[in-house]
């Protein structure tokens, strides 16, 4: 999905405000009906249904009318999709929308080929019922049959193209690589690399943490407590970027040098579920518990394999991570004491010593899995035919 930055004028952001209240005003109707549902009652309304309602409502209110009709019809769509996703098993369940979080809406149809080249900076689309915006012109528009327009916490505009990008071809080479992610190292290869993403700096960390404090003490709907809630966003928007693009820098140099790319078959949703706890019942080592949670997602790990596996799709495989840690990546000895610190593995059957990162990545990389009597094996990584025969 190809995204560039969109500049409308204050009428033109208060019509797009206007069908992102819209959308997410019939999204939420959407998914009441939807949850609706009993057993042994009738089923609820599908899309078809809810589109013949949305014509019957438009005729009844004049609010509704004023609105695109696009907009809000491809609002129910969205939801449908949404709901077969989640039947499918691909996605979670749909939730609901709220202002200030959820903002943004789709245009698709011969309306989302509207697009303009201006100058060699600029371009402009033709948004219903909101005229020709400006947006940034950064690269070459893709032929896409829908476009979406979002606003994020701090108030910027975007527009994005929805496209399938063509995928990166492999370099034909043979090399497997295997890559170990953790929340000192963000991403150590089994070639000896270790990559840090980028988050705050200190400076930045320390305004946040203040911004927050006072943040916590403004009274609810104050003006001082809006002007805080944005800066802190601003923060946030800093990090995310900085993280997004280490994740397509780091995705795109491993999916054009390496054939096959092993990484850990994590379930990261697990992993950084909060920790329960009440005051009846504090629970053990909770604040831990959220400073890892933080952590492993400020690492983007999930992100990380998901752009991997959507630039080089087929080439990775994901390996079972029982012990990949305490394995000698030499002689297979797997033992808890092998590991003496975050950093430092040191083997005690052969003496071999490395960082304990990048010796868990070679142990991925040669697809080594570990029973549950700790019995090792290596399993050769699957591969595709043209990759064999080249390696």
């Amino acid at each position: 999905m190809s995204r560039y930055r969109l500049v409308p004028t204050p009428a033109q952001e208060t019509a797009l405000l206007g069908h992102c209240a819209h959308a997410r005003y019939m999204w939420n109707l959407g998914l009441e009906q939807r949850l609706m549902w009993r057993p042994g009652r009738p089923p609820t309304p599908g899309y078809v249904a809810q589109a013949a309602q949305l014509t019957e409502a438009r005729a009844a209110e004049p609010w509704l009318a004023a609105g695109s009709q696009t907009v809000q019809q491809q609002a129910l769509r969205d939801l449908d999709q949404a709901w077969r996703n989640y039947w499918g098993g691909t996605h979670s369940r749909p939730t609901w929308r709220s202002a200030g979080r959820h903002e943004g809406f789709r245009i698709v149809g011969p309306q989302a080929q509207r697009v303009e080249r201006l100058n060699r900076k600029w371009g402009r689309v033709l948004v219903p019922k909101a005229s020709w915006i400006k947006f940034r012109w950064s690269r070459q528009i893709p032929d896409a049959k829908s476009y979406r327009i979002t606003r994020d916490r701090i108030g910027r505009w975007h527009i994005a193209f929805a496209t399938i990008p063509d995928p990166i071809p492999a370099p034909g080479t043979g090399e497997v690589v295997g890559m170990d992610r953790g929340v000192a190292v963000s991403a150590a290869l089994s070639t000896g690399v270790l990559l840090m993403c980028p988050g705050l700096r200190a400076t930045e960390q320390a305004r946040l943490k203040r911004l927050q404090q006072q943040f916590a003490r403004c009274r609810r709907g104050s003006n001082r407590r809006t002007r805080l809630k944005v800066a802190i966003a601003q923060i946030k928007a800093r990090e995310t970027a900085r993280r997004k693009d280490w994740v397509e820098k780091i995705s795109t140099a491993l999916a054009r040098r390496f054939d096959v790319i092993g990484v850990e078959d994590l379930k990261i949703a697990n992993m950084t579920r909060s920790a329960r706890s009440t005051i009846e019942q504090p629970g053990r080592n909770v604040r831990q518990k959220a400073g890892l949670n933080r952590g492993i997602l400020a690492n983007g790990w999930g992100l990380l394999v998901q752009r991997l596996e959507h630039k080089a799709p087929g080439r990775v495989e994901r390996v079972n991570p029982r012990f990949t840690s305490q394995t000698c990546a030499e002689c297979g000895h797997c033992a808890s004491e092998n590991r003496e610190s975050q950093a430092v593995f040191r083997c005690l059957a052969c003496g071999h010593t490395a960082h304990a990162d990048v010796n868990a990545a070679r142990n991925i990389a040669a697809g080594r899995a570990v029973t549950a009597r700790r019995g090792t094996r290596s399993v050769p990584l699957k591969r595709e035919p043209h990759l064999a025969t080249s390696a």
